[in-house]
């Protein structure tokens, strides 16, 4: 029996990972040049369009020390981005160790804190390893000093490395085998299996990813969910290599994949503990701290009666990725949707290009928004992330919104930049620091509903891809909000009204409705789209009417005759406003949305 180790790789976005596991699975062998392309794990076209991991995937690497001991190595690959810490930390929950990949032109940045911390919570096993070695622009002394530094660990042990170039490849494995702790966990305990991962096969059912803890289980074994108490029959049980690979039994301290005719997609939970039906664990595993969403919208079907089938697409997008948050939702403009929480921007993005390329849905996402709290003057308190529920002005006594505290870190020569953009956000409380010489650490705190937007975007902008940014929810603070209304013709489309800060209501109510009149198609009437505060209009945009002239057969004579027919048109016109009704079509919601993101 080979020697087990289990292990991930972490790092802020962009500084190697996926190029990593590449190697590494091309060093041990595990496929052929001929079948080989870059960033073999990441399945997804979207991940290979984009350069980004945005699912976990698990690999298991068979491999042959040195010293000539076998060893099995499984890899559980996850994604750099802030929006993915949630797939970060449960694959942390199925290792002993990490590979903490630093870019060795970029030196530590702020995700590659964020996830150190996270690997420190579990206890993990860390290993530096300083990538990119081979660029021209590579300091590696000043990188060391870095992970001495600003990570307090040893760089002595730092690993030197270049995925792309493949050196320094078999030091990393050689590390993992001798520096990694092999899994604890009793074999002849009963059976206790942490769920970390599911996807949807349409032959197979569900196929559940789990890190098997205690115990050990074979096909023919009835299984119980610890959640639920539903029962299963193991049909089929294996490791993740490139493809699945069936095994007769999983035991303690094994990654592996498990076939058992799940059909209804709810009865997997991730974070869920399976354990034998005739002879079950006392009691369940940890799981997982439950995932807080950050960023809301709304998505309908561009048809109504495709609603049914978004549903069950949502319901199977969800067990591949627990992160997201749904409820049914209906709004008067769009029909029946449903309303979802998102760990940002990015993973909106994410899910609604996921769901239109795999589950072939034709959707329509409102304008993103945050998490607001209102205290009424009663005393009682509501939390609103959909501007429909705003409550009655009159009734509110004070109305709260999330603050972040945000760190950058930047050469120092983007200072300015950075302290004028987080100042456009409302930003407050900045602090600096540096952390080594050339670098600065600028932590300021800011609305979420500022950074949900294109922050991320705009920072990258400004400090031409250097800078580096990561955030956490601090707290909720005072502000005067208002829900700014759009009306097109006189009637309030709700699907487009957003709570927004007093200060930015113009702006955001101007460029809504500019991008609204360049969308909705001319009429036979003039059409008035404005926003409102309650019943203060703040900004206004018109689409002129197709006019026809009706002047044209009159050949002289007198003015009267000519001001006759103009009074009969305008009379013809205001006739049909009254009873004319303006179609919204369905890119003018869309570009809205992209409007918003734009400014």
């Amino acid at each position: 029996m080979p020697e087990l180790r289990n292990f991930s790789i972490i790092a802020h976005i962009d500084h190697g990972k996926s190029t990593l596991a590449d190697r590494l699975i091309q060093h041990t062998g595990m496929v052929e040049l001929r079948d080989f392309r870059d960033q073999i794990l990441d399945s997804m076209d979207i991940e290979r369009e984009r350069g980004i991991t945005i699912k976990s995937q698990t690999v298991t690497l068979p491999y042959v020390a040195k010293d000539g001991t076998e060893f099995q190595l499984n890899l559980i690959d996850t994604p750099g981005h802030v929006d993915f810490s949630y797939e970060v930390s449960r694959a942390l929950m199925s290792c002993e160790g990490v590979l903490l990949l630093v870019d060795a032109s970029q030196g530590v940045e702020a995700q590659t804190l964020a996830n150190l911390y996270a690997a420190m919570e579990q206890d993990l096993t860390v290993i530096p390893v300083i990538n990119k070695i081979d660029l021209p622009s590579a300091n590696v002394e000043m990188v060391k000093e870095q992970i001495e530094v600003d990570l307090g660990l040893d760089s002595d042990g730092a690993i030197l490395c270049s995925a792309r170039e493949g050196i320094g490849i078999e030091d990393v494995l050689e590390a993992i085998c001798h520096r990694v702790p092999p899994p604890k966990g009793d074999p002849a305990a009963p059976l206790r299996a942490l769920i970390f991962d599911a996807h949807y096969d349409p032959f197979r059912g569900t196929v559940v990813a789990c890190r098997v803890v205690d115990g050990s289980y074979q096909p023919g074994d009835i299984i119980r969910m610890m959640s639920n108490g539903s029962t299963y029959k193991v049909e089929e049980l294996g490791y993740f290599r490139l493809k699945r690979e069936p095994r007769k039994k999983l035991v303690a301290g094994e990654v592996g994949y498990l076939i058992s005719g799940i059909k209804t997609v709810s009865d997997t939970r991730i974070g869920d503990t399976i354990t034998l039906d005739a002879r079950p664990a006392a009691k369940p595993l940890p799981g997982f701290k439950e995932v807080k969403p950050m960023v809301f919208s709304s998505i309908y079907p561009i048809s109504a009666e495709d609603y049914r089938s978004l549903a069950d697409s949502l319901e199977r997008y969800t067990l591949n990725d627990a992160s997201l948050i749904y409820q049914k939702d209906s709004s008067a403009a769009l029909g029946q949707g449903f309303r979802c929480g998102f760990l940002g921007l990015l993973h909106l993005e994410i899910v609604q290009e996921r769901l239109e390329r795999e589950f072939d849905q034709s959707i329509i996402m409102t304008a993103p928004s945050v998490q607001y709290r209102f205290t009424l003057n009663d005393g009682s308190e509501v939390m609103i992330d959909n501007p429909e529920y705003y409550p009655d002005p009159m009734q509110i006594k004070r109305a709260e919104e999330p603050y972040i505290r945000g760190t950058v870190l930047m050469p120092e020569r983007y200072l300015g930049n950075v302290i004028k953009l987080c100042m456009e956000r409302r930003g407050v409380d900045a602090k600096l620091s540096y952390p080594t010489p050339g670098r600065i650490e600028y932590q300021v705190d800011m609305p979420l509903a500022e950074v949900i937007y294109d922050f991320y975007d705009r920072l990258k902008t400004v400090t031409q891809g250097y800078g580096s940014f990561d955030y956490r929810v601090i707290d909720m603070r005072e502000g005067p909000l208002v829900k700014v209304d759009i009306m097109v013709n006189g009637e309030i489309v709700d699907a487009l009204s957003v709570i927004v800060h007093r200060d930015r209501a113009r702006e955001r109510a101007l460029a809504i409705c500019d991008r609204l009149q360049a969308e909705i198609p001319r009429q036979q009437f003039k059409i008035a789209i404005q926003g409102a505060i309650g019943g203060k209009i703040i900004a206004r945009s018109t689409i002129s009417a197709f006019r026809k002239d009706v002047t044209a057969k009159c050949y002289g004579g007198d003015i009267s005759r000519k001001r006759k027919l103009l009074e009969k048109q305008k009379k013809g016109k205001k006739r049909m406003k009254m009873v004319g009704n303006v179609e919204i079509p369905q890119r003018a919601f869309v570009a809205v949305l992209r409007s918003d993101e734009n400014n």
